[in-house]
């Protein structure tokens, strides 16, 4: 569990709250699903240098909601997107230390979301940058987002994954940018669940006794990127069912 005082994370809630409401999807309106970076080196206790070092309860329901959510759009045959982070070994991604290399367990599924690659419904993509629609584009300009986008006719779609503050957050506010320019037609609704978003936890105490980290309290920076990302105009679903 996060480090936070529930007093701080009260407070925060209160200064800066977020407008969350529960989501119910019907066949009636064409929703696809996002998966951001649910694999092994962000996910897995101890796979990889950006892994949790132990059991950590926010990553473990993020991972528990995206499995039921994916497993209910399978079901529907409704279309899914699944980003993976994948990094060349020669090419860094500062400030972070290598992680996710290709063919590395890291750049994996979680073992509870393998099937996803023999699903029919899924579209899986490799990525290597923070930004999920910037990895999308190819060399030749087009993007394979916006194909997957506009080719299931897709009105809203459904965010999960990990880190809220900042591969999620990226991704989100990337689409709505792109939504409001036209470029995703005939997208109209960026989705975020938050109870199927996380992020990582660096304790107060722990990075001070590090020169090489910054504190990142996982309650607070998982609440400020939803704040952001509804800001920008997400709206944040605070439970998602189906008709």
């Amino acid at each position: 569990m996060g480090s936070q005082s529930p007093t701080v994370v009260h407070l925060l809630k209160e200064q800066i709250p977020v407008k969350q409401q529960p989501l119910l999807l019907s066949d009636n309106l064409k929703t696809g699903l996002v998966l951001v970076d649910l694999v092994n080196g962000f996910c897995t206790v101890g796979a990889g240098n950006l892994a949790p070092k132990e059991h950590d309860e926010r990553i473990s329901k993020m991972v528990e909601e995206s499995v039921k959510l994916s497993k209910k759009f399978a079901q529907k045959n409704w279309p899914i997107f699944a980003y993976l982070d994948c990094h060349h070994p020669d090419i860094p991604e500062p400030p972070y230390p290598p992680h996710c290399l290709i063919g590395s367990d890291e750049a994996k599924l979680v073992p509870d979301l393998q099937w996803l690659e023999n699903d029919p419904n899924a579209t899986l993509r490799c990525k290597d940058c923070i930004d999920g629609f910037i990895g999308s584009y190819e060399k030749d300009g087009s993007n394979v987002f916006v194909d997957w986008v506009k080719s299931n006719q897709i009105k809203q779609v459904l965010v999960c994954g990990i880190c809220t503050d900042i591969c999620v957050l990226d991704f989100t506010c990337s689409l709505l940018s792109a939504r409001n320019r036209g470029f995703l037609s005939p997208l109209e609704n960026v989705i975020v669940a938050s109870q199927a978003c996380a992020t990582y936890d660096i304790p107060l105490h722990v990075a001070k006794a590090s020169k090489d980290l910054v504190s990142h309290p996982e309650a607070l920076m998982h609440h400020v990127a939803l704040y952001i990302a509804w800001g920008r105009g997400a709206q944040i679903a605070s439970e998602v069912s189906f008709e």
